[in-house]
């Protein structure tokens, strides 16, 4: 775990590689009960039978605003102690983003005390005065805490920091040395890394590294958050092979690979049922029902309570449709 003090220096060696984000597996009536074993399993399919080196716990898939404090504080424990059992050196990365700023101290400082090495915090949900209210929360957190801090800057917090906003904080809060950028524009992550150069920017755009961005030194070669375990099976590692060409600059390489075993169309295929409920069109959404239900494709255990909780709905039948002609499609499933 890096302190505040080491978060930059720490950072720039250990965020590497693919970062899995968890989602949480339900149980029991109206899925109020966790199921542990399923999480257990996830936990090392993701870090012993893929290899994957990095971990991003209790976030937007994880469905962290349907999770009281306690679940929260124990769904990093046990991805912490599962993980390290296999592997002592992969990167545990919390999410502790909450509605006050207090509950998020609170979650930080636990991750903190159970061993995880960064602490990412969204963009505040409600009532947020722009970027200085997000810079005073970053602030009120780092002055209470000691661990290393990250941004994420996700539309579906309802407010987007701009590239000026995020490296503000970045120049006021020491111990901030990464962000996660999730509202797909790149030019807005190219110029924040004008502005913070020193920032560890991973977008969410993956066009950008097959434009040479990560040769650039403008993004990092972490994927600080994304389902990479829903892109690949065991037997057929089409994610990690694809990503270790784009880490190694075989970008041509990379996209042959991308386009040749099915990963492009992959994309097409799937929708946009990850991130968009089509009764509200314009809103970015980690749908956890659709992550779920792909998951499950692929045999991973999701609970006897499939759904996400409210308040997000339930997936309809069209949508398990298209996922699943999606799978057969890539070959990952028949």
């Amino acid at each position: 775990m890096a302190t505040a003090a080491q978060a930059r220096t720490w950072a720039r060696g250990a965020l590497r590689g693919i970062g899995d984000s968890l989602y949480t597996p339900f149980r029991g009536t109206d899925g109020d009960d966790i199921d542990w074993d399923a999480y257990r399993t996830l936990v090392r399919y993701c870090i012993g039978d893929l290899g994957h080196p990095m971990l991003w716990c209790t976030s937007g898939i994880a469905e962290f605003w349907s999770l009281t404090i306690d679940e929260r504080k124990d769904l990093l424990e046990v991805a912490i102690e599962e993980s390290r059992a296999i592997n002592p050196d992969v990167v545990v990365q919390a999410c502790t983003a909450a509605m006050s700023a207090k509950d998020c101290v609170e979650l930080t400082r636990h991750a903190q005390e159970a061993g995880a090495d960064i602490a990412y915090i969204q963009t505040p949900m409600m009532e947020v005065h722009g970027g200085d209210g997000v810079l005073r929360f970053f602030k009120y957190v780092a002055a209470h805490t000691d661990i290393a801090l990250g941004m994420f800057n996700s539309p579906s917090s309802g407010y987007v920091l701009t590239p000026a906003e995020s490296a503000r904080i970045y120049a006021e809060v020491p111990a901030v040395c990464a962000t996660k950028e999730g509202a797909f524009r790149p030019a807005g992550s190219r110029m924040l890394h004008e502005l913070a150069p020193g920032l560890l920017v991973w977008e969410c755009d993956k066009t950008v590294y097959r434009a040479g961005w990560l040769r650039d030194g403008i993004v990092c070669p972490a994927q600080l958050g994304t389902a990479g375990y829903l892109f690949e099976t065991p037997q057929r590692r089409l994610f990690s092979d694809y990503w270790d060409l784009v880490l190694g600059d075989k970008l041509l390489e990379a996209m042959d690979y991308a386009r040749d075993n099915g990963l492009d169309q992959f994309d097409l295929d799937l929708g946009p049922w990850w991130t968009c409920y089509p009764a509200r069109s314009d809103y970015f959404t980690h749908w956890a029902g659709a992550f779920k239900y792909a998951a499950s494709l692929l045999g991973l255990p999701i609970g006897d309570y499939p759904h996400s909780r409210p308040p997000q709905a339930e997936l309809p039948a069209e949508a398990k449709v298209q996922m699943t002609a999606a799978y057969r499609r890539l070959g990952l499933i028949t």
